[in-house]
């Protein structure tokens, strides 16, 4: 399928586009498996948790029925929002990327799954709040935690209807699958946490290898305004 050509509006997912999380995140689920009764010791074994929504995660990963992964999720947060959120790093070239991508006069949002407080918590801690006109996200009480609504809320924080418009940027699947739903194309980033094969079999529309790379696929497809 051929690429659509001319966006204006970015979405960025956070969590392995944006920002590597990888210590917040595994250090929290190890907090909230405890909490569980599950012990894993080796964060590495827990890097396919970072995309997912939480809840979908501690179900699918662990057998959880809903009540059992509302708990862990709780737990979850109980580390993540006081200290997880800060053991994160912003990716090599990212802010740079951001700063060229502004002054192209591209419109940049987030669309990420994690809730919107803590997604702008992470943006204003690493000084990347100023780049993002909106800060989608999912909600606190998991009714808007897919993907695909979280792209759609996105939509309409922007006040935009145009799709075609629209370039979804994510590392997982979820990104691709989700942006899919809505009509939209979807750039894979292999410097996050999702495979090639995971990206290319999603349907992804292109994939780079770093921020550098994103910075030029989005110039080369960028459009009028």
């Amino acid at each position: 399928m051929e690429v659509k050509m001319g966006y204006q509006y970015l979405l960025f997912d956070l969590d392995g586009t944006l920002t590597d999380p990888k210590e917040g995140i595994t250090k929290s689920f190890q907090y909230a498996l405890e909490a569980l009764g599950i012990h894993e010791p080796d964060a590495d074994k827990l890097t396919w948790v970072i995309g997912p929504p939480l809840m979908e995660s501690l179900m699918r990963g662990y057998g959880l029925n809903e009540e059992q992964a509302k708990f862990g999720t709780e737990k979850y947060r109980e580390r993540y929002v006081p200290v997880g959120y800060a053991e994160n790093s912003v990716y090599t070239g990212m802010e740079e990327v951001l700063v060229k991508l502004c002054e192209a006069g591209f419109v940049l949002a987030t669309a990420t799954s994690k809730p919107t407080g803590m997604a702008e918590k992470i943006l204003e801690h690493f000084g990347l709040s100023k780049y993002f006109s909106v800060v989608g996200g999912a909600s606190m009480d998991s009714s808007r935690s897919k993907k695909v609504d979280v792209i759609r809320h996105t939509l309409n924080l922007l006040g935009v209807s145009e799709t075609d418009k629209v370039l979804m940027i994510g590392d997982r699947e979820y990104d691709v699958l989700g942006a899919k739903e809505l009509g939209i194309d979807c750039l894979g980033v292999l410097y996050g946490y999702g495979s090639e094969e995971e990206l290319s079999k999603a349907g992804a529309f292109g994939l780079v290898k770093d921020t550098m790379e994103l910075y030029s696929w989005c110039m080369g497809h960028r459009g009028k305004f």
